[in-house]
């Protein structure tokens, strides 16, 4: 008897042992793997994904309408060995001299409401004289442009149709992780609707825009991407594609995807306006970075003003070398998030601006004012050229190893382009150049470099300068040869 008392003493103190060493298992489990039970495995299958949303993707044409060339060819006798080479130079495309042409050029994009709003990029729909939508039913529809906008390449377009049209909804961006799988749909290399997948490799990027956010991403995008869809695995859409990044303009993994919150944004400016009405304070601003901060006695936080033009901030009477800590209530961390910021408040408001201000005594103490915003495209569209006066612009020069040549009306007809094209013409390139690994041929045009528009050498010199002085290594160019435009980042190193 004693030896059962002792068994089952035993057997009950090892059944105690065992329950409580499980109880401290699964406490340890829980303490140690919460962040692992919102995490997504890879997904079996995409395609309930991809049949979910594809009604709402669309191909987008677009068709320019080329003025008549005239017949530049040298005289030459006739039977002349050298006569058919100047004619085939003088007319690569087979069409007469004299005749107008038709130009088309492919995209994509995404409907986002039941009554026809549609949203691309810009520089798919740039120049285009007619739209023209292409559903994944095989239905098509003639578009018209609602409104654009250029610094985060976002165009809207509106189709009439006469039955509700399936549309996508957008997602938050900020919530996307790096790692979150991601479906990117389009019309690829004009081969029709396509789709692809991959995962979010970064978020924050800038390709040197102002209001760039950008996702980057590892799924496959190629020239016809661009204004297609990038969806998280709910079926939102939580970026544009717009950029490719690669040294022969194809896809090496890596693409760019402006981010759906950015876009929402624009999409209800452009929706309302038909433009968009950025916020303008005035002023010129640079990061503060250690060495600046130790040698000021300051923090490294905010933008610090090295300029004041005419302008709201002068009014109000911002000083060069003031220190902004706070605009609107919002803390300023950086230049960059004080752009974006700013741009987000309404124009005419008058918003409180909070400045460190070195004082008599060498110290800096914070003052308070009020900025009364004006609208950044009027400021921008008021930028007169840079010459100094008396002296004519230059139309030539030579920039990061390449030799830039304003494009002139004779260029632009010998090289097919609609009348409203505008930018440098690449004439050559220095092969010892970093530009050189890029791809780049002469006779490519630079028609935007940090998302603004180029059309004097003055102008891309400007924004060398200011990728430079902004710490970055590479300056985004937006690139037009022929009918097609494509994004890609040069190296502005020294």
């Amino acid at each position: 008897m004693p030896s059962i008392a002792l068994a089952r003493t035993a057997d009950a103190r090892e059944k105690t042992f065992t329950a409580f060493w499980l109880a401290v298992t699964a406490a340890v489990t829980l303490l140690v793997t919460p962040s692992l039970v919102h995490a997504r495995s890879a997904p079996e299958s995409f395609a309930d994904l991809a049949e979910k949303v594809s009604p709402a993707v669309v191909n987008i044409t677009t068709t320019t309408i080329i003025e008549a060339r005239v017949d530049r060819s040298p005289m030459l006798p006739e039977g002349s060995p050298l006569e058919d080479m100047f004619k085939d130079f003088m007319d690569r495309d087979g069409a007469p001299p004299g005749r107008a042409e038709r130009a088309n050029a492919l995209g994509s994009g995404f409907v986002i409401s039941a009554d026809g709003y549609i949203v691309t990029n810009n520089h798919v729909i740039e120049g285009a004289d007619e739209i023209q939508i292409e559903f994944f039913s095989g239905e098509t529809l003639d578009a018209k442009l609602i409104g654009t906008d250029k610094n985060t390449d976002i165009a809207l377009l509106k189709v009439e149709a006469d039955h509700p049209l399936p549309f996508v909804p957008f997602g938050v961006s900020a919530d996307m992780r790096v790692g979150d799988w991601v479906m990117a749909m389009g019309n690829p290399l004009g081969q029709g609707f396509s789709v692809s997948a991959g995962i979010i490799s970064a978020r924050g990027r800038a390709l040197s825009g102002q209001y760039d956010d950008y996702l980057q991403t590892d799924a496959a995008i190629n020239r016809g991407n661009s204004g297609g869809p990038l969806f998280n695995m709910d079926a939102e859409v939580i970026g544009v594609n717009s950029a490719i990044l690669s040294t022969d303009g194809g896809s090496i993994g890596i693409g760019f995807s402006m981010a759906s919150d950015v876009v929402k944004k624009v999409v209800v400016q452009l929706k309302e306006f038909g433009e968009m009405r950025r916020g303008w304070l005035g002023v010129r601003i640079q990061n503060i970075d250690k060495d600046m901060a130790e040698a000021m006695g300051v923090e490294a936080r905010g933008a610090l003003v090295n300029d004041v033009p005419e302008g709201p901030s002068k009014e109000a009477g911002i000083l060069q070398g003031d220190i902004i800590i706070r605009f609107n209530g919002i803390d300023v961390s950086s230049s960059d998030s004080l752009v974006k910021t700013v741009a987000d408040a309404a124009i005419g408001s008058a918003v409180p601006v909070d400045v460190l201000r070195k004082n008599e005594a060498g110290t800096y103490a914070e003052v308070n004012l009020s900025v009364t915003l004006g609208r950044r495209e009027d400021a921008e569209a008021a930028v007169v050229n840079t010459a100094a006066p008396g002296q004519s612009a230059p139309t030539t020069g030579e920039i990061l190893g390449m030799k830039l040549e304003v494009l002139s009306d004779e260029m632009r007809s010998q090289m097919g382009l609609a009348d409203d094209i505008q930018g440098l013409v690449i004439t050559d390139i220095d092969q010892a150049s970093p530009v050189a690994a890029k791809g780049l041929i002469p006779g490519a045009v630079i028609t935007e470099a940090g998302q603004l528009p180029v059309t004097s050498i003055a102008d891309f010199e400007a924004r060398v300068k200011e990728a430079r002085d902004g710490g970055r290594k590479s300056l985004l160019v937006l690139l037009k040869t022929g009918q097609t435009s494509q994004f890609m980042a040069l190296p502005i190193t020294e």
